[in-house]
């Protein structure tokens, strides 16, 4: 099939590398000037894993949205939460109702936006535990050992039709480990609960998941987290993929074994000044908890300490 990449940073190339390099057909569509012409100068990106084997990969068809008009089968919205309604505006000249959406972003509110043009039969939602780092226009790194990533796919409809198996199947030939399951709000979550530990934490200490994971403080700070999420899925109805145990276990495992090394993207927001992904992460857990009469308060802790963090970067210029 021919995908559509909208967001050519380090998540986006690195599904769109992976899947033109075993042979499938890949368009880029970003709205970063930097990005676009440092790519059109060089005739590709310089792609490094682990700070190893930099070497250019061409890629010679990035378009700013309003340039674009190809048919792609795919469209996967990679940008983040904040751009994605300005993207998906800037590019709805070449949507139609026969493509399907995959999204694999962050946090949560982009389902809304993503069923505004295109037909929930046709939208994929999905998380993907697999680590990139845009380090500067035109260069990134691949922080996870090759093969090593893996992501999960659901139907909005919940119910698995030919063209998601073939995403999948596609995905997996290119090494992104594609797994799928019928319980779309679960699968979306497992990956939010994720980030609102991780991510969150390790921005607040400006520190890598094995730094963060390493320390004794972790498991609590950690479990109390995933307790609460589960705590406000469960008065909301919402049926998880995993235990809380099973899903304390995942973030030991992608943190201790899979990326020690990685830095997560809320952190490369908080280091580049752009607003992070926090409100979209443990935001959305409290918010819903306040839904449901629950006071998630380690979630509310942990969004104060990003902000704290945010304001202290921005004062000191660093």
């Amino acid at each position: 099939m021919k995908y559509a990449i909208l967001g050519a940073g380090g998540m986006g190339l690195h599904f769109g590398i992976l899947l033109q390099e075993v042979g499938y057909d890949v368009d880029y569509i970003d709205t970063w000037k930097p990005q676009v012409e440092t790519i059109r100068k060089q005739h590709g990106v310089y792609v490094s894993r682990r700070g190893q084997g930099r070497h250019l990969v061409n890629i010679d068809n990035i378009y700013y949205p309003e340039e674009y008009h190809g048919k792609p089968d795919v469209v996967i919205p990679f940008t983040k939460q904040i751009g994605l309604a300005e993207m998906l505006e800037r590019c709805q000249h070449f949507f139609n109702d026969d493509q399907y959406a995959l999204t694999l972003m962050n946090g949560m509110g982009h389902i809304e936006k993503i069923d505004k043009y295109f037909p929930k039969e046709h939208v994929i939602g999905g998380t993907a535990l697999i680590g990139s780092i845009l380090t500067k226009p035109g260069e990134v790194d691949f922080v996870a050992a090759k093969g090593t990533g893996s992501c999960n796919l659901a139907n909005q409809s919940e119910t698995i039709d030919d063209t998601t198996k073939e995403i999948a199947k596609e995905l997996t030939e290119s090494g992104l480990n594609a797994t799928i399951h019928e319980n779309f709000m679960g699968t979306l979550l497992a990956k939010v609960i994720f980030n609102s530990v991780l991510n969150s934490l390790a921005t607040s200490f400006q520190c890598s998941y094995g730094e963060f994971i390493a320390s004794p403080s972790a498991k609590p700070l950690g479990v109390d987290l995933v307790n609460e999420a589960f705590d406000v899925f469960e008065r909301a109805g919402i049926k998880l993929l995993s235990t809380r145990e099973e899903e304390w276990q995942t973030i030991y495992h992608v943190a201790h074994d899979v990326n020690p090394e990685h830095y997560p993207s809320m952190y490369q927001d908080l280091v580049t000044n752009r607003p992070t992904e926090v409100e979209y992460i443990n935001g959305y857990i409290y918010r819903l908890g306040l839904k449901y009469g629950y006071i998630a308060h380690s979630h509310k802790f942990a969004i104060n300490l990003v902000h704290i963090a945010e304001k202290l970067h921005a004062v000191r210029g660093k």
